[in-house]
């Protein structure tokens, strides 16, 4: 019978999150170039995120609030999709979770309030101080990325892009569905790049790591 100490207990679920928390939107992104149709890969988005937040669940012993949050959008807006056969729905479930998000961030700021510190759970434990600049800058993100989903879903900026570069007409629905694999690749690398602020204002005894703003689609 093997023991685990408290560093491994603490160590094992941060991979198993990471997977957990992206293994939807990989779902999701494969599923659509192998079918090439949206309303068929947001079936497959469905039941992978109501299999992330069971798994997140049974790994962590409770509903991490991000995670949660980010799945239930994907649930309820997967569902519409797949009821109206629509993909419109899950395409705005980007723009609406995110603007949502951001607006709450960034009015919380003057009220010096930080629900971002309840969002992210014990993922990391920095000063208020901390808090705040980590507050700002997702908060920031969260709108950048609401504000470029709006321009990959629509059709009409995605063919005036490629014209105005001589690109060849695309797809725009395999266009969108790119952008959300590039987005995912960004969240990692803006989770990463907040680990000087998490080190500079951490509590002591606590061991930073990159936290993704973005927990699937």
């Amino acid at each position: 019978m093997t023991t685990e100490t408290p560093a491994t207990e603490k160590k094992r679920p941060q991979w198993i999150r990471q997977a957990v928390d992206f293994g939807a939107l990989v779902a999701f992104i494969g599923a659509y170039f192998i079918t090439r149709d949206l309303i068929k890969a947001t079936w497959v988005l469905v039941i992978a995120s109501g299999i992330a937040l069971a798994v997140g669940y049974v790994v962590e012993r409770r509903f991490a609030p991000l995670p949660l949050i980010t799945g239930l959008f994907a649930l309820v807006f997967g569902v519409l999709t797949i009821f109206f056969n629509d993909d419109l729905f899950i395409k705005l479930k980007l723009t609406i979770q995110n603007v949502i998000l951001g607006g709450i961030l960034l009015g919380s700021l003057p009220l010096k309030k930080y629900p971002f510190k309840y969002l992210l759970g014990d993922a990391i434990k920095v000063t208020d101080h901390g808090w705040r600049i980590l507050t700002f800058r997702y908060g920031a993100y969260f709108l950048i990325v609401a504000a470029a989903n709006e321009v990959f879903r629509s059709e009409a900026a995605v063919l005036a892009i490629w014209d105005a570069f001589g690109w060849a007409t695309p797809d725009p629905d395999a266009v969108w569905t790119s952008f959300r694999g590039v987005l995912w690749i960004a969240a990692s690398v803006f989770g990463l790049s907040q680990i000087p602020v998490i080190l500079k204002h951490m509590i002591k005894d606590e061991e930073p790591g990159p936290v993704s703003p973005d927990t699937g689609l």
